[in-house]
């Protein structure tokens, strides 16, 4: 298995045709044609279905597919190591990263970063655990920070636990149901949650069923938590998130918590990575001052319990 084949494959994904990928990388069609075709003989398989519309990925295809960019992306890092290593410029670190930690500690950890590697580009991308790991096992990311645990994550994930993460019930400012302690009260609710697997909204409906307590039954799906928020903003529905989220005075204008009782136990925030594959120098500082700021106080605020709510 080449490197040129490996990249083929991917530039096939990316541009959609052999022809295109070809163009793209500035080599003849006959010739990508070949590296392909050398590349399931390799492996044992086929790769691509080839028809008069063009070229779709098989089950063996999409398989490779997704460890050859994990590939080109592990051997760039490479490069990128040993010229930050050798004193060279270019260092980039890319993260995924939990709404949360934005209106917490990451502000201060960028400041502190800028200072010690003021010449690194850092590229954050916003987002939940359910757009994390896909671009980490594809090596988009370096790492990524998001609320989980060990066992909820794929096999080639390992998880490293930073701090207690407490989430609250809540909706708009003045909603109607938001005094309501009764679980029963907000069943027939509106709720906007994600439920993709090892998600908040997933672990909130799988801890009302053990619980024994009425789930919602009425769900808007939604995988953006900014328009999770705006939504909540803006009309009746109900959600679930962090509670430091709601506190904070700018991310937090709008929505109140619910005086729903018991509240859901807290969950767990932490650095998600894939497993046995090394950080640039710049990744792991960035990782070093996450775990500083947690450490130094962060995390206490991330934990906290919610306020005691007025009854009245």
């Amino acid at each position: 298995m080449k490197h040129q084949q490996i990249k083929a494959l991917v530039q096939v994904a990316d541009c959609g045709s052999i022809r295109a990928a070809a163009r793209s990388m500035h080599i003849s069609q006959s010739a990508l044609t070949r590296a392909m075709r050398e590349l399931e003989e390799d492996v044992g398989a086929e790769l691509l279905n080839r028809s008069y519309r063009g070229v779709s990925f098989t089950p063996a295809g999409k398989a490779l597919l997704s460890r050859a960019r994990l590939i080109l992306s592990t051997l760039e890092r490479a490069r990128e190591e040993v010229r930050q290593i050798s004193g060279g410029a270019g260092a980039t670190v890319t993260l995924g990263i939990t709404p949360v930690l934005g209106v917490t500690a990451l502000p201060d950890v960028y400041k502190q970063f800028a200072q010690v590697m003021p010449e690194a580009e850092l590229v954050l991308k916003e987002g939940l655990l359910t757009e994390i790991i896909p671009d980490l096992i594809e090596g988009e990311l370096d790492f990524g920070i998001g609320i989980t645990s060990q066992e909820q994550l794929p096999t080639e994930l390992s998880y490293t636990p930073l701090c207690a993460l407490e989430s609250r019930i809540f909706g708009r400012a003045g909603h109607p149901l938001a005094k309501a302690r009764d679980w029963s009260d907000l069943q027939d609710a509106r709720w906007i949650l994600n439920l993709t697997g090892g998600s908040p909204g997933d672990l909130l409906l799988r801890w009302l069923y053990a619980q024994g307590l009425p789930r919602p039954s009425r769900i808007v799906r939604c995988y953006s938590p900014m328009l999770m928020l705006e939504m909540m903003r803006r009309t009746d529905l109900i959600g679930f998130g962090p509670g430091r989220l709601i506190d904070d005075p700018l991310a937090g204008v709008g929505v109140e918590t619910f005086a729903v009782q018991p509240q859901p136990p807290a969950g767990s925030v932490g650095i998600v990575r894939m497993r046995g594959m090394p950080l640039t120098p710049a990744a792991q500082m960035m990782v070093t001052l996450i775990q500083r700021a947690i450490t130094s106080g962060y995390g206490d605020e991330l934990a906290n319990a919610p306020p005691e709510l007025d009854e009245g």
